[in-house]
């Protein structure tokens, strides 16, 4: 057995394993490679440990010429990924080196976060440029980190059940995973917007917005697999992949839009793109009543309830980010995430939505308008030398 195969086996019959990996065969004795994260109870919160996994595994598989394309999706139906592991970054902020007062900086490289994010970041950039087709199932929430994970898919599949959103406001921090990135691609105003309000998208927004390539019913996942594998991938197999997805394909099955019917008037919210005076808007907008649009009312909500200087960083990134590649978006998210992790914003959102559930967070500052430039200027302060950066060779 060759040291490949030997990967592939070994994680395949370790059903406890954080990911599973498994390969079945197609007519033509190619493989179609799974990758499963299976934490089905946390919603499959993306765990350092599965990050690893799903690398050394994609290493293995780009080399192994019998793999044809690989799949990637979450165990059980409830979600592909909910987020990010955010309660071990928790328990890493709020215990050593810091709780003993101790600078981070000191130990930049061995410090949880600067390790959980390169890593992160390194396996999102590394399924954007995958060289093989693959395929996210992004069933049920797909948010956070999920979104990376699902973004990276050269078929973005959605279903019925599809939430999608990337809600980091809520808990003081702001879209990353590359979504300083993606959500530049999407109309002008629509990323401010939905990265402002952590705003949740249905199916039919996904769709139309381009964040997904297809929607199949989530009945469908296993015979997907199957008529796959009952075929040939031969020389082209993103040729079969599309073809036998195309058999698949519901797009009638979406519920109704959210973003497209409103997309002048989302527009007209963030026109300019100047965070205080977009996020004034969000608030004032008559039509985010409860008793009007309920999914502007939750947005509206949303904003209202989260961390005032995420929004901030939010419109902060965009303007950095509108011309970049997707390395140098990883590069500044990295930067800034991992000063997230050195500031207090981030524990005391953590600790209110999911240590405590208090749903109390006691933010630095009381309002959006009270955050102060010098305050976010300090978020964007280099924490490595150009050539030294962590990520420098995506």
């Amino acid at each position: 057995m060759s040291q490949i195969e030997g990967v592939t086996a070994k994680a395949a019959t370790d059903v406890e394993a954080p990911v599973v990996f498994e390969t079945r065969s197609a007519r033509d004795g190619k493989q179609l490679g799974i990758m499963r994260l299976n934490a089905p109870r946390s919603l499959n919160a993306l765990s350092l440990a599965m990050i690893e996994r799903i690398e050394a595994q994609l290493d293995a598989w780009e080399l192994d010429s019998s793999i044809a394309m690989v799949w990637l999706e979450g165990a059980g139906e409830r979600a592909l990924c909910a987020g990010g592991d955010i309660v071990a970054l928790y328990q890493a902020m709020t215990t050593a080196p810091a709780s003993e007062g101790a600078d981070p900086l000191e130990a930049l490289d061995d410090f949880f976060a600067t390790r959980y994010f390169t890593a992160e970041y390194r396996l999102d950039h590394r399924l954007h440029t995958f060289p093989k087709p693959l395929l996210v199932w992004g069933g049920g929430i797909v948010m956070g980190g999920g979104m990376g994970l699902f973004a990276g898919g050269c078929e973005r599949v959605v279903t019925e059940s599809s939430r999608l959103a990337m809600p980091e406001v809520s808990i003081g921090l702001y879209p990353d995973v590359g979504a300083s990135w993606l959500l530049n691609r999407l109309p002008r105003g629509i990323g401010e917007y939905l990265g402002a309000t952590g705003a949740q998208l249905n199916a039919r927004d996904a769709l139309d917005l381009g964040l997904a390539t297809r929607l199949i019913p989530d009945e469908q996942r296993e015979a997907l697999k199957q008529a796959l594998c009952e075929g040939e991938f031969g020389r082209h197999p993103s040729r079969h992949l599309s073809q036998v997805l195309s058999e698949f394909e519901r797009r009638e099955l979406a519920p109704p839009g959210q973003v497209l019917p409103l997309f002048d008037h989302l527009q007209q919210l963030v026109a300019g793109r100047e965070v205080l005076k977009a996020c004034q808007r969000i608030i004032d907008d008559p039509q985010a009543r409860s008793d009007c649009n309920a999914w502007l009312n939750a947005n509206r909500e949303r904003l209202l309830a989260g961390c005032p200087s995420s929004p901030h960083l939010v419109f902060r990134m965009l303007a950095r980010h509108r011309h970049s590649s997707l390395a140098e978006a990883f590069r500044d998210e990295l930067t800034l995430s991992v000063r997230c992790c050195m500031g207090t914003e981030l524990a005391e959102g953590v600790r209110a939505l999911l240590i405590d559930k208090d749903k109390q967070p006691q933010w630095a500052y009381a309002s959006i308008a009270q955050v102060s430039e010098e305050y976010i200027d300090g978020f964007f302060a280099p924490l490595w030398e150009e050539d030294e950066h962590p990520l420098m060779d995506l």
